[in-house]
């Protein structure tokens, strides 16, 4: 069975601001986040039931990068894994619902 990764534009921008946001307080920082990402999201593509629906109506589940307190939320429906938002853990839902 193959799988398709399919990143939403907001979600390549929270990245990216994020990254940005991290490399101006220490260089080289800002890297290290957009890695940690990026291994997070390609380990969903293995197993994308893995983690629990947070949001059953929605389809929406996430997970989090090993050291950065970010939500990578997604869907997983016919075979593709859509991630939509990249998001700071502390803010609120309505961040991410609105993107669905």
């Amino acid at each position: 069975m193959s799988r398709r990764l399919d990143i939403r534009p907001q979600a390549l921008a929270d990245i990216a601001a994020a990254a940005t946001w991290y490399e101006e307080r220490q260089p080289g920082l800002g890297e290290r986040f957009t890695r940690e990402v990026v291994v997070a999201i390609d380990a969903l593509l293995p197993n994308p039931l893995l983690y629990r629906l947070r949001n059953r109506r929605l389809g929406a589940r996430w997970c989090f990068p090993r050291t950065f307190p970010y939500r990578i939320v997604y869907r997983f429906a016919e075979d593709v894994v859509t991630v939509v938002a990249v998001i700071h853990s502390t803010r609120h839902d309505r961040h991410w619902q609105e993107r669905f």
